[in-house]
């Protein structure tokens, strides 16, 4: 027994050495993006990767005088294909930063992997509050779900909604939305009158919406990962449910900037709270949301886009104040780092290592022809409420 768990503790101690001085043995400065390019989810990768090459195109490929290698790889939505591939690009490849992570289950199960390698981890779409917690090593970019729910919280009861149902997708980020809309709706006297949560995979919508329809109330508070909201909408119009009064408020990833347009007028006067619209009225995001246009052969960027491309933005920042160096050197650098993005004033705070910014109640209209999700009103400098309350 001794030997064998001898044997275990040095395979372990080889793997941990060989794998935090990986980075070091680099001559250029790689970055591994681990995406969801096939499978149901295919379309946040394709905004993701998208977003990060358009940063690239616009900088340029080479970052304290080393060539940058954007090594991207296919992780189909699956968290042991991301694992095998996280473990690929910091053994074989001696990537510098592991990035992408297009959901909460593949950024959670890559993350011993970072803290193990000593490898920095870019989140830049997963939004569930803990991530950040699986490892030191993890930075964000995106956002967490509790800062947006419960901005949209405040924003119902200001609204005169006083029940809801609450309907999510049943993985880590809809059991967060769940939760904190929640806690801060019912805190200041409104009443959730039933939860409701459907399977992440392959979702039916109708016998939940028929649940709601029948409590019938204020609003359906509902959260769905980015690319479905398209079939929550059309269920929810399906039902007549648009026409017998009950409103709908959601996280922002229901109105999705990318899938919008083919949501049809269901979603005029859906109410959301997010980080991010391609409506977003500076300059800087004008520019933005042009070029990615140009990039993308005519696609409207989203919140993961953004946050692809805030990433690459951190990374390179951090890679030039450390001349191209890896592990906790680059680690550090990326804290604290402050800037304008596309969705306004970002920055990273040290102590969590996750994305502070301006939160939108945005609501859906029609301009120009087309549907956008018009900001209404902004919350300046929002920390995730998932840390404040730790």
């Amino acid at each position: 027994m001794y030997k064998r768990n001898f044997i275990r503790s040095v395979a372990a101690t080889t793997l941990a050495l060989s794998l935090g001085t990986a980075w070091a043995q680099a001559d250029s400065f790689k970055i591994g993006l681990l995406l969801p390019l096939t499978g149901p989810f295919a379309s946040t990768g394709k905004q993701l990767e998208t977003g990060a090459r358009l940063y690239m195109a616009q900088n340029g490929d080479t970052v304290a005088g080393k060539k940058v290698q954007l090594i991207v790889k296919d992780d189909t939505g699956v968290p042991d294909v991301s694992k095998r591939l996280a473990q690929e690009l910091v053994v074989n490849d001696k990537v510098q930063v592991l990035a992408g992570f297009g959901l909460t289950p593949l950024a959670m199960t890559v993350a011993p992997i970072a803290t193990l390698s000593k490898t920095p981890m870019v989140v830049m779409s997963a939004a569930t509050s803990a991530i950040t917690e699986a490892s030191p090593y993890i930075v964000r970019t995106s956002f967490t779900v509790p800062q947006v729910v419960t901005i949209l919280a405040d924003w119902a009861i200001k609204n005169d909604i006083r029940k809801v149902v609450s309907l999510v997708t049943d993985y880590a980020p809809g059991v967060d939305s769940e939760n904190y809309f929640q806690q801060r709706f019912v805190a200041q006297g409104g009443q959730v009158i039933e939860t409701l949560r459907v399977p992440l995979r392959s979702p039916d919508f109708a016998p939940f919406l028929q649940k709601v329809r029948d409590a019938k109330p204020d609003a359906l508070f509902t959260f769905v990962p980015a690319g479905v909201g398209v079939s929550l909408m059309k269920q929810f119009s399906e039902r007549g449910m648009d026409k017998a009064g009950i409103r709908v408020i959601a996280e922002g990833s229901v109105t999705d900037d990318d899938i919008l347009g083919s949501m049809g007028e269901v979603a005029l006067g859906v109410v959301t709270a997010h980080h991010y619209s391609a409506a977003h009225n500076s300059a800087l995001n004008k520019q933005f949301v042009e070029a990615f246009g140009k990039a993308s052969g005519g696609m409207r960027p989203n919140f993961m886009a953004v946050g692809a491309y805030d990433g690459m933005r951190v990374i390179y920042e951090a890679a030039k104040a450390t001349q191209g160096a890896g592990g906790d050197t680059l680690l550090q650098a990326m804290k604290g780092q402050s800037f304008e993005s596309p969705r306004g004033p970002l920055s990273i705070d040290p102590q969590t290592r996750d994305v502070v910014h301006n939160i939108y109640v945005r609501k859906v209209e029609r301009i120009a022809g087309q549907l956008w999700n018009t900001e209404v009103q902004t919350f300046t400098a929002v920390k995730d409420p998932g840390k404040a309350a730790k």
